[in-house]
Order: structure tokens, then sequence, then C-alpha cells
């Protein structure tokens, strides 16, 4: 299922608060994804709470971004509308 991100907010232990297009909540945790690349870098909580709605998705200022598809499909639903 494809949804486009419409809001994001960074929270504690390096998670996200998602709302995509539906009004669906969903809890997405970053952490898994640190072994990976340039994923490291979000290790640093500054830049990580740099993350940002951009066109569909999110992005931090490194120009990291993750695809809408699988935030949704890995991310833990706490509201759905």
């Amino acid at each position: 299922m494809y949804l486009s991100i419409i809001e994001v907010k960074p929270l504690e232990d390096f998670r996200l608060l998602l709302t995509f297009e539906n009004k669906e909540e969903k809890i997405f945790d970053v952490s898994p994804y640190f072994k990976i690349g340039k994923f490291s870098e979000l290790r640093d909580l500054f830049l990580f709470n740099t993350v940002k709605v951009k066109f569909d998705s999110i992005e931090w200022e490194n120009s990291l971004d993750i695809d809408p598809e699988l935030l949704y499909e890995k991310s833990i639903t706490i509201n759905e509308k």
C-alpha cells in the first residue's frame, strides 16, 4: 500500500511519529537501520531531530530518506482514522 506522509515528529529513542495521508498515525523505530551505511549518522540526536516531510516521504539534513512504503509497512499503528 502506498500512502504519502504528511507529518513527521521525532520522538525519544530514535523513533518517529508519522502521519499518513489517510490520517493514520504510526511509530517507526529508526535504530535498527543504524547498521546500514550512512544511517549510522542518525545516532547524532541533533541530526536525527532535523527530520522533515519532503515530497511524499521524510528526509534528514544529510539528505537521507526512507521509502514511504517501507515506513508504512514497518511501523506500528497507534491510531487508525
